[in-house]
């Protein structure tokens, strides 16, 4: 009974992770590539030249395409998804890092760090059509689900400006912590997070009053301060529970949303930059800079599965169904 009942789960377990579509693809900022995962085998199947410097990449709304922003080339590559190859691209502005495409699926929104500069991109046109001047080397960016409001935070300036979507005026800017990187509005929309990567802390405020409302710290039992650095970070569709990428402390932690308390922490690759949920949020991907690796986290047993080798200087992590 007892071999009936191992031979049983562990076809379960096999059908369970050959029933997993989810594939996972990684820029890697040293190599001009973009590795690709499949998330049943957790096994690079592609690697995909692109531009220079390849950074924040993000699916496209028809989910047909992967855009990818290279930074050195000043553009946004167009990765055709069913060829597996750069079919366009995309005008950017100078030095693109990050972009977020609006809930309209018509304009990008991209962060030119050296120019000071959020430019919006018309995909349908193909070209830039206005710029909007922010504080000195602009990283994160990041639109509202109810499309209002986009978010630049400019790492310099210690800020996060608050950006009208159609207007395109300048409403308000938010002081945070030293070397703001990542920001998000909540899901419900009520809050905004940024998180700050020398200060190692997440600021959240009220959105509509823009009074900050509350703040999480992070160390890491046996860890210099210094290295624990709050970079990217991603938020589960019901706002319940926070992953933030604490740099090269080697470090994800999870954060209970409603008390704004580190709940754990998970032990990943060197010097992790960005994180991505997958679609059904049961497992965190990684994407770790020194270590050129992905981890994969189960998040439903809590524990880290694999590390899977990808190009050098993994930077960006997105997931398609």
């Amino acid at each position: 009974m007892q071999t009936l009942r191992c031979g049983l789960f562990l076809i379960l377990v096999l059908v369970a992770r050959a029933g997993r579509a989810d594939t996972i693809y990684v820029s890697n900022e040293q190599d001009n590539t973009v590795s690709v995962v499949d998330g049943a085998s957790l096994a690079v199947t592609k690697t995909i030249p692109v531009g220079r410097r390849p950074r924040g990449l993000e699916i496209s709304r028809d989910g047909h395409s992967l855009l990818v922003a290279v930074g050195d080339d000043d553009r946004i590559d167009v990765v055709d998804l069913t060829s597996g190859s750069v079919a366009g691209s995309l005008p950017s502005g100078a030095d693109p890092e990050v972009f977020a495409t609006h809930p309209d699926g018509r304009r990008l929104f991209v962060a030119n760090e050296n120019d000071n500069l959020v430019s919006v991109v018309d995909i349908g046109s193909r070209r830039v059509t206005a710029e909007v001047p922010v504080g000195v080397e602009p990283e994160g960016i990041a639109v509202s689900t109810d499309g209002k409001t986009v978010l630049c935070t400019s790492e310099t300036t210690s800020m996060v400006h608050i950006i009208d979507a159609e207007t395109l005026e300048l409403t308000d800017n938010l002081l945070v912590d030293t070397r703001p990187r990542w920001a998000a509005v909540s899901p419900d929309g009520r809050q905004i997070w940024v998180s700050s990567e020398i200060r190692g802390t997440v600021t959240v405020f009220d959105r509509s009053s823009g009074l900050e409302t509350g703040k999480i710290e992070f160390s890491v039992p046996g860890v210099e301060q210094e290295l624990v650095q709050a970079v990217g970070f991603v938020l589960t569709r019901d706002g319940s529970r926070a992953y933030v990428a604490l740099g090269p402390s080697n470090r994800v932690a999870e954060v209970d949303v409603r008390t704004l308390t580190v709940r754990k922490l998970f032990l990943v690759g060197q010097r992790v930059w960005h994180v991505a949920l997958s679609p059904d949020e049961s497992r965190l991907y990684t994407a770790n800079g020194n270590s050129s690796d992905m981890t994969v986290i189960d998040l439903r047993n809590e524990e880290v599965l694999k590390s899977v080798g990808v190009g050098r200087g993994p930077w960006g992590v997105v997931v398609a169904p």
